[in-house]
């Protein structure tokens, strides 16, 4: 009854006309499909001598240990100091002190704002220039990080501060009934609740992290794109070293978002939040009468 209220069952001429789009648009699909992999094989993409490289030990050996290593390295620094950088500054546009919130506020709105590319070689040249930095692979590989941290660091700011206001806010006023400071009350009630609020957010924005180190090439970070490109620079190749590459990408997000995933299953409880009636949750409860649930 309650979907009938939303909306009317489709009847069978509605059926037939949507299996006629679909089918329609599956056959569009695949012709698209053809047209492309017709004219890669014509322009000879498909020959063996496009592709050897990308078998060749050496050149793999590239793209896994100095590309993906080096690009997972940089996601992981920058995605743990975001966290970080995230939570100080949500949690400072939350303070009731303006000279508390207001710098916060600014920072967040600033680095929400500015593109990570510019950020990069922002920082790449200041690291260079003021550092005093010779290695240059070392100030690129910093440079991403730092900009990275602080981007996603401004946007999981606001993850955090909307995490935490979309708690019900009976928590904290419980919280301080009991005699709680404001910092307890945060750090012991309000966050912890709102992680299950903010973790898909934070999963999505950590995927963000990882394919925006792709933009270090251009100052230089040795990454899965800056490999990529020195080998198809070589080799003229670019349609296969960019498709390998990209499932490269592919792969490590859909492993992060597992992971994530598994995370949040396995210290959030997603999968059965309110299951009161396994065994596991009624011992000691079994002649209570439901008594003691409320």
């Amino acid at each position: 009854m309650s979907s009938a209220v939303l909306f009317d069952a489709p009847g069978p001429a509605t059926v037939r006309r949507h299996r006629l789009y679909t089918v329609a648009t599956v056959v569009g699909l695949l012709a698209v499909i053809a047209f492309v992999l017709l004219r890669l094989n014509a322009e000879g993409q498909f020959a063996y001598a496009k592709w050897e490289v990308l078998v060749t030990p050496k050149y793999v050996e590239a793209l896994l240990i100095d590309g993906l290593v080096n690009t997972l390295k940089m996601a992981f620094s920058s995605i743990i100091a975001a966290v970080v950088f995230g939570v100080v500054f949500g949690v400072g546009k939350l303070s009731e002190h303006s000279w508390v919130r207001w710098p916060c506020w600014a920072v967040v709105e600033f680095f929400r704002a500015v593109p990570v590319l510019l950020m990069m070689i922002f920082f790449f040249y200041e690291v260079k220039v003021a550092g005093g930095v010779t290695n240059g692979s070392t100030g690129a590989y910093w440079s991403v990080v730092a900009a990275l941290t602080v981007y996603n660091g401004a946007v999981l700011a606001e993850v955090f501060r909307a995490g935490v206001l979309a708690v019900p806010k009976g928590q904290a006023e419980a919280a301080y009934a009991i005699g709680m400071r404001k910092t307890q009350v945060m750090t012991l009630v309000l966050l912890p609740q709102a992680v299950k609020i903010m973790l898909p957010a934070i999963i999505s924005q950590c995927v963000v992290a990882l394919k925006d180190t792709s933009l270090g090439y251009a100052i230089g970070a040795i990454s899965l794109s800056t490999v990529g490109r020195s080998i198809y620079n070589g080799f003229q190749n670019q349609i296969q070293v960019v498709f390998v590459v990209a499932l490269l990408y592919i792969a490590v997000n859909y492993l992060l978002t597992l992971l994530a995933t598994y995370v949040q299953h396995r210290l959030v409880g997603e999968k059965s939040p309110l299951d009161l009636t396994r065994a596991g949750n009624m011992q000691g409860g079994e002649n209570t009468g439901g008594a003691g649930i409320v």
